[in-house]
């Protein structure tokens, strides 16, 4: 999702099907004002709905494209909410609606499941299926397929890393254990000592738990919906408890998300952070003197000796099954997601690129020092449930989470399995 996930998902959602009926409802006059394209003469208009990018990036992308389209296409870009979760029910009230004037979708990694089976994308083509895996990395690539088959192009991604203060630890601490060890020792001795991590009740919380959950060799939900959660999920929870009632634990961190934490760390009352890559150059801009003695390492592992799997962000493009220019969009988005215009995304805009071969280039690996840390990141991935009613998952792990110092080890497998069950049984909005 990415700066961090480019959203924050703080709001709640419907929990049953009759939430449907209400959408549709106020779709029908939001798609009696929308667009509907272009006249037969000149080009085709294609609209694009995608998070606000501020750099200007995404639009540069769309004005090239439509140029070097030679009078086939313009993009026209529309602006969603900064909110993932705003994002979503915005476009879910015009796909519900059928409506025509969604051509190109940007959507959250977590969406992918949820949209292909309320059949609202078109399936990618194959000759496209094929060269999006040949170049892309894994990770991205399996954030955008569901039951074998790939249903949109991954535009960027993201995940976490471990910084940290190399003035008060040189060497970084590789397991959660020793990091939360060293914040302790840190701690006594008067020295800044917090770690900042994403513990409010929010999509961030998910991801934290479910990179923890990965990293520990087990999974939340198998491929055919079961609840699969046992003794790594324990683990995992365990560690985020003792984490949170640790001396390492920064006061706010029940209400904690990737700005804040930036900000914490940037103001120099942080040993360690787990965030997005944007924090490096947020830091560098914020706080100098902090900077100078900021350093980076993989996300840490649950067990010694096993690399960890970090939750995948990042966005993915559809084209909507209702388009009515299904073939231009996938032309455009072929050209929104080449190599050139990832590279100037990632490093204007600061969103990891898809495209291994962007990692090896100098101008990347001067934005980004730890270039290769990301891409190893994108490989050995984690990813969360996979499931059409992500919406509601991702809300009961969030709710029996919150607040991760009252997680109650003997009872919380148990009480996440019963809650995540339910969340099934409501299937989100399909």
């Amino acid at each position: 999702m990415t700066g961090p996930e480019r959203v924050q998902k703080t709001g709640s959602r419907p929990r049953t099907r009759k939430r449907v009926a209400a959408l549709l409802a106020t779709a029908g006059a939001t798609v009696l004002l929308a667009a509907c394209g272009s006249s037969s003469k000149g080009p085709v208009t294609l609209n694009w709905y995608v998070f606000p990018e501020p750099s200007g990036s995404f639009q540069a992308a769309a004005t090239e494209c439509s140029q070097g389209s030679h009078g086939a296409y313009n993009i026209k870009i529309s602006f969603l909410s900064t909110s993932s979760d705003q994002q979503r029910v915005s476009l879910v009230r015009r796909l519900a609606a059928n409506d025509s004037s969604i051509d190109i979708l940007a959507m959250d990694v977590d969406w992918t499941a949820e949209f292909a089976t309320a059949k609202w994308l078109k399936p990618v083509p194959a000759s496209v299926a094929a060269q999006i895996r040949s170049q892309d990395l894994a990770g991205p690539v399996q954030t955008a397929t569901w039951q074998n088959r790939l249903w949109a192009v991954p535009i960027n991604s993201n995940t976490e890393l471990l910084w940290y203060r190399k003035d008060l630890v040189p060497n970084p601490p590789t397991t959660w254990r020793q990091m939360i060890a060293d914040a302790n020792q840190l701690a006594a001795k008067g020295k800044a000592h917090y770690i900042e991590e994403q513990g409010a009740q929010y999509e961030g919380l998910t991801v934290w738990f479910n990179s923890m959950v990965n990293s520990a060799g087990g999974q939340i939900l198998a491929s055919n919906n079961k609840v699969v959660l046992g003794a790594s999920a324990l683990k995992a929870a365990e560690i985020m408890k003792e984490l949170a009632t640790s001396k390492g634990a920064d006061p706010s961190l029940n209400v904690s998300m990737e700005g804040p934490g930036q900000v914490a760390f940037q103001n120099g009352t942080a040993a360690f952070m787990i965030n997005y890559p944007f924090v490096w150059s947020a830091t560098m801009a914020g706080n100098p003197k902090v900077f100078k003695d900021m350093g980076y390492a993989y996300f840490p592992q649950v067990t010694p000796g096993i690399a960890p799997k970090v939750s995948i962000g990042g966005y993915n493009l559809g084209i909507s099954a209702f388009s009515k220019h299904p073939n231009l969009a996938f032309q455009a988005v072929q050209c929104l997601t080449q190599v050139k215009n990832q590279s100037r995304d990632a490093i204007k805009g600061g969103l990891a690129p898809v495209a291994a071969s962007i990692y090896d280039q100098p101008a990347f690996e001067k934005a980004y020092p730890f270039h290769q840390l990301i891409k190893q990141q994108l490989q050995t991935y984690g990813l969360r449930p996979q499931t059409p009613a992500y919406a509601d998952v991702t809300l009961a792990i969030q709710k029996t989470l919150s607040p991760t110092s009252n997680i109650n080890p003997k009872t919380v497998v148990s009480t996440l399995r019963n809650e995540i069950k339910l969340s099934l049984s409501s299937s989100a909005l399909l």
